[in-house]
């Protein structure tokens, strides 16, 4: 049972295989690639685009933070002229509590830049290969209707593609079956003369009378060559009566008989 399960499987996906095959189109293929590429190359844009803006808010951040350390350094300063230690050292004390925090982000500027670094040439390489790719794509896919026009011409003209061959396979027919008709209605034609079929109509000869005519026909058309020999030889009007009486004879259809001749002395 598993070997027959098999079997059945393989027939599937071999004639599954061979349909999508017919089905498939190369220009359908290549024009879905170049749109994944596409997209793909509209993803790492896009996070080019959130790295930058990272890198930007973190600089407005180390901007605030400068300026504050840079107001705090200013505060101490002024707390010193007027004799307010304790106040300088309050004001440097969260100083450097501001500038730790300057170092941090000024850390991760440095790393967000050297992604957006990494990213900009990413998509700068990806940007080149999808333009590389769009450009085989369109000569492959002209390459490609060049060659199937030309099959399809040279089917058209050779006669084997399928809409030449069912107007074949029709003429074929047709032609077979007016050869077959015609010899039905002359096999038809030689059984009523020859009586073999009964003529419901009435018109029908017998075999007697159709052997008659045949004769009679035969004898017309003798008796029409020696009148028109006669004619060309410049007979006589005696000749063409002798002629005329003879073809009298013939109609008759009259058996020949032995008589005696006799010549004159």
């Amino acid at each position: 049972m598993s070997g027959v399960m098999k079997r059945m499987g393989m027939i599937f996906r071999a004639k599954a295989n061979k349909a999508l095959d017919r089905a498939e189109d190369p220009r359908e293929t290549l024009d879905y690639s170049y749109q994944k590429q596409l997209e793909l190359l509209q993803k790492v844009r896009r996070g080019v685009a959130d790295v930058a803006t990272s890198r930007k808010r973190l600089e407005l951040q180390l901007n605030q933070l400068q300026q504050q350390s840079g107001k705090l350094e200013d505060q101490g300063r002024k707390a010193l002229a007027l004799g307010r230690e304790d106040l300088a050292r309050e004001a440097l004390s969260r100083r450097a509590a501001l500038q730790q925090q300057v170092t941090d982000l000024e850390t991760q500027h440095s790393t967000l830049q050297g992604e957006e670094e990494k990213l900009t040439l990413a998509a700068q390489r990806l940007q080149a290969k999808v333009d590389a790719f769009r450009t085989k794509k369109e000569t492959i896919k002209a390459t490609y209707t060049a060659a199937q026009a030309q099959t399809r011409i040279g089917e058209a003209f050779s006669g084997i593609s399928e809409e030449m061959g069912d107007v074949g396979l029709a003429i074929q027919r047709a032609e077979d079956k007016t050869a077959q008709l015609q010899a039905r209605a002359g096999a038809i034609d030689e059984l009523l003369a020859s009586g073999a079929l009964d003529d419901p109509s009435g018109l029908a000869k017998d075999d007697i009378q159709t052997e008659l005519d045949r004769l009679s026909g035969g004898t017309d058309v003798e008796l029409e060559l020696q009148r028109m020999k006669a004619e060309l030889a410049g007979g006589s009007s005696a000749d063409r009566q002798a002629i005329e009486g003879g073809a009298g004879e013939g109609r008759n259809q009259q058996q020949p008989q032995d008589t005696p001749r006799f010549d004159k002395q």
